[in-house]
């Protein structure tokens, strides 16, 4: 396998500008590519409940809190449970003051809802196509999706030299399986988010695939290694 300098940044921005400035600061040479853009979808929070309806928020990602931000003040005071530690840095400083952070994946913040948050109605703004179903992993409790961003694909060609990719979605991993020669993952390394972005890449010619060891990117950083000593 080729030594690992030039690293593939597949995710949206804004998220690839932050992983492209944590590469850099590693000594990687990034280079941002994203095979996903994201965008707000026109008219979804109108169909958002009103405050008094809702007890719990959840949170999936970032991008969700962004696109949510016009109705942040309205629900200020609710609790909130984040996915993550960078979902639940984004929701405090939208504004919310009392945030959870299950510091995991989708699994994990449904277990944390289910011993810690109070009962009632959750609402879970979030993209239109989510990674996982939190209703489905709640039986017990009412919740309501509220679709607020989408993710649409790009179809931006691989760059010409890289030496690993960062997939930090199934959906992104979906998009590159779509669209790139199978010669161009020969010699390459893969760092994935989780098991299910993992698995579209398996038909591939990828030297290896790396899973990190947790869903969030300092995993996948550790996961990616050492760069290689400049020439």
């Amino acid at each position: 396998m080729t030594p690992i300098r030039r690293v593939w940044v597949t995710r949206a921005e804004p998220g690839a500008a932050r992983t492209a400035d944590r590469l850099t600061a590693l000594g990687f040479e990034p280079v941002v590519v994203p095979l996903l853009t994201l965008a707000p979808l026109p008219g979804a929070l109108n169909a958002a409940p009103e405050p008094e309806a809702v007890a719990v928020l959840a949170l999936t990602s970032p991008n969700g809190v962004e696109a949510f931000a016009p109705l942040i003040p309205r629900f200020r005071d609710h609790p909130v449970f984040a996915v993550g530690d960078a979902t639940a840095e984004a929701a405090r400083a939208a504004g919310f003051a009392d945030v959870r952070s299950a510091a995991g994946d989708i699994h994990a913040l449904a277990r944390l809802i289910a011993a810690e948050a109070p009962p009632g109605p959750l609402l879970a703004p979030g993209a239109r196509e989510p990674a996982g179903d939190l209703p489905a992993l709640l039986p017990d409790r009412r919740v309501q999706r509220l679709p607020v961003y989408a993710a649409f694909e790009t179809h931006a060609p691989a760059p010409g030299a890289f030496d690993a990719v960062m997939l930090h979605s199934p959906r992104a991993a979906r998009a590159l399986a779509t669209d790139l020669p199978r010669a161009a993952s020969s010699g390459r390394l893969a760092v994935c988010i989780s098991d299910a972005a993992a698995a579209p890449l398996r038909p591939f010619d990828f030297t290896q695939i790396r899973v990190a060891a947790a869903p969030d990117e300092p995993s996948m950083l550790s996961a990616l290694g050492k760069p290689a000593a400049p020439v």
